[in-house]
């Protein structure tokens, strides 16, 4: 009876300690099933939360939009400027999903993670042969020589070629820029980490892409120690899930299909997905 009494003020103390680290799962293509505007508003929420001292984004995403991918990243890097935030690669971490993780306090990979793909990539199909063989063809009446740039009905132009690698320049000094800043990379080291290749959690971690690799046991203790928590509560952050989806159901949760499913399977295609 001694012995209980003894353990019951820190039990009580354990009980009222409502602070927790805050989970958030971040799974799929970045405008394809992770709706962009509905987890930063999530973020932004939990910058607000005083019981949520740490935040764990659980990233499986292999990328995607690229504008989208940067609000994401600016969503984090505001919450990590409020309390800690750890991003964990579970699976994938590549492309705008790292562009993300570069917002966070640390960036964590499980040892098998697919991490990386550090570049911007336009990408459309041209159709010039196909109308020809069907005897079709498009008329366009336009208002300057790039606003029908990206056309899939006609080869594009030399000056067209420039200027839409000239887009993609600007988008991917944006992105490396967030990197060299996160990472603290020389232009040596950011030169090696940039050239669009994936790499192994492991690997990762000896380029400075990623801090540590670990399990999610160990990127739940990393952040109870940033945040200097005694005591591990863990909270779950994400929408209500639909029966589909809590059967595991693929593309459950997306609507009915449209740009966002063809979003989600383009974005897989372009990263290693790694099966035994």
């Amino acid at each position: 009876m001694a012995t209980l009494a003894a353990g019951l003020p820190e039990r009580l103390a354990a009980a009222a300690d409502r602070r927790r680290i805050a989970v958030v799962p971040v799974r799929g293509v970045i405008g394809g099933a992770i709706k962009t505007g509905e987890l930063i508003r999530t973020l932004d929420r939990l910058r607000d939360d005083h019981r949520s001292r740490a935040v764990l984004l659980e990233i499986d995403s292999p990328g995607g939009a690229a504008a989208a991918s940067e609000a994401l990243y600016l969503a984090a890097k505001r919450l990590a400027a409020v309390k800690p935030v750890v991003a964990w690669f579970r699976g994938t971490g590549a492309s705008g999903a790292f562009f993300l993780a570069c917002g966070a306090t640390r960036i964590l990979a499980f040892p098998s993670a697919v991490v990386g793909s550090i570049g911007v990539i336009s990408a459309r199909p041209v159709v010039v042969e196909a109308l020809r063989r069907i005897g079709a063809r498009v008329m366009v009446t336009k208002t300057g020589p790039f606003k029908d740039l990206g056309a899939p009905w006609r080869e594009p132009t030399d000056d067209e070629r420039a200027k839409e690698q000239e887009l993609v320049d600007a988008i991917f000094r944006r992105f490396t820029s967030a990197v060299r800043e996160a990472r603290g990379f020389d232009d040596a080291g950011l030169a090696r980490v940039t050239t669009g290749e994936v790499w192994l959690g492991e690997q990762a971690e000896r380029l400075g892409l990623v801090d540590a690799v670990g399990d999610e046991e160990e990127a739940l203790a990393e952040a109870q120690r940033l945040a200097e928590l005694p005591r591990r509560r863990v909270v779950r952050v994400q929408p209500r899930r639909t029966v589909a989806q809590r059967l595991g159901l693929p593309m459950a949760g997306m609507g009915l299909p449209g740009p966002r499913w063809a979003a989600e399977f383009e974005g897989w295609l372009r990263v290693p997905r790694l099966t035994l």
